[in-house]
């Protein structure tokens, strides 16, 4: 026996519950073509009239009313237990927001180690910066620098002290003349190399300059020998770690800080307190 497929039966369903072709396309967002041929094609598929159609008016048919007490409570309760579905799929889901570079350089290269811990939680990891809406955005963490205000309702949670320095590739400083040497700048953070300067105490020395949208770029940049860039140390680790890039004058706290930012008090979330604990290990490690 062969049964029309579920999207016929659908049409048909909100056909007849609205008792108008050209108002279930409307509620379909499809067009009424699309509905007829639909309903054309279960009524030949099933042999037998489902409507009446007169003068533009459609009228269930006694084989009509018949199907639609099957499909109406069928419908209803595949919409329930499809709501229950995406349901728990949120309750073990946490959409996280975090800076595009740190997202990128330190926080994706460990997420291997959250989902092993906790295969039971879904991250759903999204990139922005700045400012951030909860209620608009359903983000329920977000990783930001203390470089704005927020909301006195906003929970944060310090992660770690800012460290900025210059990093280049080894052989960038020996082989370039000073006058030469190239400053990598993120239009993300203008200010950088001028903030590193007051802290350390370094004086810029003259040389070109070439802007970037973000750290990621200049991180790839100085990677590929075009120059040197402030970055955050938490932006190279790797590079560090594998001798890739070099810090020639360290690391300096800039004033800043990096913050776990929640719309509610963490332990009000497990999900969200559990990626917080792991958070910190992470840093502290």
């Amino acid at each position: 026996m062969h049964i029309p497929s579920l999207t016929a039966f659908r049409y048909f369903d909100t056909a007849a519950q609205a008792g108008s072709f050209v108002q279930a396309a409307h509620l379909l967002h499809v067009t009424h073509g699309a509905v007829s041929r639909q309903i054309r094609a279960l009524e030949e598929s099933l042999g037998v009239e489902l409507f009446e159609r007169r003068n533009r008016a459609v009228f269930l048919t006694p084989a009509g009313r018949q199907l639609l007490h099957v499909t109406a409570p069928m419908f209803e309760r595949l919409e329930d237990v499809v709501h229950q579905l995406q349901q728990t799929q949120r309750e073990h889901a946490l959409t996280v927001s975090c800076e595009p570079t740190i997202a990128m350089k330190w926080l994706i290269p460990r997420l291997g180690d959250f989902h092993a811990s906790h295969p039971n939680i879904t991250v759903h990891l999204m990139t922005a910066g700045g400012p951030v809406n909860f209620s608009k955005t359903g983000i329920d963490l977000a990783i930001r620098r203390d470089d704005f205000h927020w909301a006195d309702s906003v929970f944060g949670l310090k992660l770690c002290d800012e460290m900025i320095g210059p990093v280049c590739r080894p052989d960038y400083l020996p082989n370039t003349e000073a006058s030469q040497q190239v400053r990598l700048h993120s239009s993300s953070r203008p200010k950088a190399w001028a903030t590193w300067a007051r802290l350390t105490g370094q004086a810029l020395r003259q040389g070109s300059k070439l802007e970037l949208e973000h750290f990621y770029l200049c991180i790839q940049a100085a990677l590929s020998g075009q120059g040197i860039s402030i970055v955050s140390k938490l932006m190279v680790g790797e590079e560090l770690r594998s001798g890739q890039l070099v810090a020639p004058h360290g690391f300096s706290k800039d004033g800043s800080a990096y913050y776990l930012l929640s719309p509610q008090s963490l332990d009000q979330n497990p999900r969200a307190q559990t990626f917080a604990d792991w958070l910190g290990d992470q840093l502290a490690g």
